[in-house]
């Protein structure tokens, strides 16, 4: 599968500053997790950390299902 056309910096950045907004999921086009993790903060911090883990591993995916790589 191709690598996705969003940045993996860009989104890790998001994800570090902006994550427990949903901001990061946003990007990339998971509005509906986006709005999940908005409305609880991140999932209270656990599901804002495994994001950023999930892009510093290579394992983070765009709504299309194309990893965005860093």
């Amino acid at each position: 599968m191709a690598e996705s056309r969003k940045s993996g910096l860009i989104t890790l950045i998001l994800s570090v500053f902006l994550g427990e907004l949903g901001i990061d999921r946003f990007y990339v086009g998971k509005i509906g997790t986006g709005l999940l993790k908005l409305l609880t903060l991140g999932g209270v911090g656990i599901w804002w950390l495994l994001d950023i883990i999930l892009i510093i591993t290579g394992n983070f995916t765009t709504k299309s299902g194309q990893p965005v790589k860093l």
